[in-house]
């Protein structure tokens, strides 16, 4: 009977701390599984988004500020990007979203640079202006035959 009880017990602490080890995890990985509601949605429609990923950071003024949730392509073969951001960051209309890379080789983001507009973005909204992302190999491929 004692034997059964600490079995039930080391079982109960088991599951208690896979609960625990799951939750941190999503904390730490920066989900938003729990916090989903401290985000509003806004688009962003680029020519080119190559290397952009879902997940990426968005940033403002070297701030990170929101995260690419979708990347879709449109019926007019535009990138069409989903972007999570914080609440209580306000991106004016006129802001230019630009489609950068951390370093040489980094992985891509996206830098979003405030406009002078007084009118705010809402859920839903879509930023207009963009900037796509430079390929560097079809940089390099024009170059070497000659096309630029």
């Amino acid at each position: 009977m004692n034997e059964s009880k600490v079995d039930f017990l080391v079982g109960l602490f088991l599951l208690a701390g896979l609960i625990c080890f799951g939750y941190i995890t999503t904390q730490f990985g920066e989900s938003t599984l729990f916090n989903r509601s401290s985000f509003y949605t806004i688009s962003a429609e680029f020519d080119n988004v190559s290397g952009l990923k879902s997940g990426a950071n968005v940033t403002m003024a070297g701030v990170p500020v929101g995260r690419v949730a979708k990347i879709s392509l449109t019926s007019g073969d535009m990138a069409n990007v989903a972007i999570l951001m914080q609440n209580g960051v306000a991106i004016t209309e006129d802001a230019i979203a630009s489609i950068k890379t951390e370093g040489l080789i980094g992985d891509k983001f996206i830098k979003i640079s405030q406009g002078g507009a007084d009118d705010i973005l809402n859920n839903g909204d879509v930023i207009f202006e963009t900037e796509s992302a430079l390929d560097i190999e079809e940089m390099v491929s024009q170059f070497i035959f000659g096309k630029v």
